[in-house]
């Protein structure tokens, strides 16, 4: 059985330019999701990245051995907003809120995520475990951009997409998205790649 690959089936969707921003169109896609606020540097949001991958890879490896379908686990990704925006602008990190996620195939079904939950429990039991639920996007058509650069310092990229959005006659319609693309245990800060992306509207 092929190996599925969102990243080869939809190109688009987890492929940026740092040069020039561009609109994409994304299709509804299956995520396991953590919800959490505060700043990333914190427990919460460490935990939350441990539940989902623990989750993500016996997921995958459960699937596999069963003789079902195999896949590419995916990158990490957030959602970020707040109840003030000024939070982000002022970094007053407890004000922030976010969801962590990593895509699925289709053929993930939420017996599998329950079954999978169980085994992880059995085996580690991270402690944001019972955090993580199988979900649903739709962002739909949406601008993006390339980051290339440490996380804390993706605000000019921000701002690009931002002004492309408003040049362009369109009007932000979601949440700020980030696509981590590198592991930053392997790559350094100043090489990390981040998609910054903005579900918009006419």
């Amino acid at each position: 059985m092929e190996k599925v690959d969102l990243a080869k089936q939809y190109p688009k969707v987890w492929k940026a330019s740092a040069k020039k921003p561009s609109l994409v169109e994304v299709p509804p896609l299956a995520y396991l999701m953590a919800d959490g606020h505060g700043d990333p540097a914190g427990p919460a949001f460490q935990e939350a990245i441990e539940a989902l991958y623990g989750l993500a890879y016996t997921l995958k490896f459960s699937s596999k051995m069963g003789g079902g379908p195999d896949w590419k686990v995916m990158a990490l990704e957030s959602l970020w907003w707040a109840d003030d925006p000024a939070a982000f602008a002022e970094n007053r990190r407890d004000a922030w809120r976010w969801t962590l996620m990593i895509a699925q195939p289709d053929a993930v079904t939420a017996e599998m995520v329950e079954s999978a939950r169980r085994t992880l429990r059995e085996k580690k039991n991270p402690p944001a475990l019972d955090r993580v639920r199988l979900d649903r996007t739709e962002e739909g058509l949406a601008a993006q951009l390339l980051h290339v650069g440490p996380y804390d310092a993706v605000g000019p990229t921000a701002e690009r997409l931002a002004a492309f959005v408003a040049d362009e006659g369109y009007t932000v319609a979601g949440r700020h998205h980030e696509i981590f693309l590198s592991d930053p245990r392997r790559v350094p800060p100043e090489r990390l790649k981040t998609i910054v992306r903005l579900p918009v509207t006419k």
